[in-house]
């Protein structure tokens, strides 16, 4: 079984494009080195890497594709995707992302923004499932949005119906009122706020 082996550096970038599944992608980068044996199939560029993938535009310093077809891409560095259909933007140190599943996951510092719902969700793990419309978020999760701050150490943002879970010690802020319980259900439309079990609040009057 031969092995392909190849690289390129230089000012010019690099730009390939495959047909992968019924779509294709396109990368670009300072530097690229790959390897094309069957079932060892991997790419790895350096500098500059850019990835066009379905609707997401995702920028880093460095960017691993591997599996069958490049179905996963590991981003490490400076990590920015852009979703501009879904209106969503995030930026973390390090994802990885499942081309075929439409999976994104970070492990580490995340900083998503919603734009279509105008919230921004930030946590140390964030998984999100763009078919299903759903991010998990957990780890020090803070959600902000005019006049509602939420913290928790787990959340489940469903966007389609743009509800929101919290669990794990959440506490919310709502135009300084403070509640607490073992689950928050917050429905984003409305901004109302359903308390489970081991309630706790404070209400801040007008006058206050």
């Amino acid at each position: 079984m031969s092995v392909r082996k190849s690289s390129l550096t230089g000012i010019l970038m690099l730009v390939v494009t495959l047909s992968l599944f019924s779509d294709s992608f396109s990368f670009k980068g300072d530097k690229l080195e790959t390897v094309l044996a069957q079932g060892k199939e991997r790419t790895v560029l350096t500098g500059n890497v850019e990835i066009v993938s379905d609707e997401n535009l995702i920028s880093a310093n460095r960017v691993e594709l591997y599996g069958k077809d490049f179905t996963f891409v590991q981003c490490n560095g400076n990590v920015d995707v852009k979703n501009e259909k879904r209106g969503i933007h995030l930026v973390s140190d390090n994802l990885f992302y499942n081309r075929k599943e439409k999976v994104v996951r970070v492990q580490g510092k995340a900083v998503m923004e919603d734009k279509k719902n105008e919230i921004v969700a930030k946590g140390g793990f964030l998984e999100d499932w763009e078919n299903d419309e759903i991010t998990i978020i957990q780890i020090g999760v803070r959600i902000l949005k005019k006049d509602l701050v939420c913290r928790s150490e787990f959340a489940r943002y469903v966007r389609k119906e743009n509800k929101l879970e919290l669990s794990g010690m959440p506490v919310v802020f709502y135009k300084g009122d403070e509640y607490r319980a073992s689950k928050i259900f917050i429905d984003l439309d409305s901004d109302k706020i359903k308390l489970v079990g081991e309630i706790k609040g404070k209400i801040v009057s007008e006058n206050e």
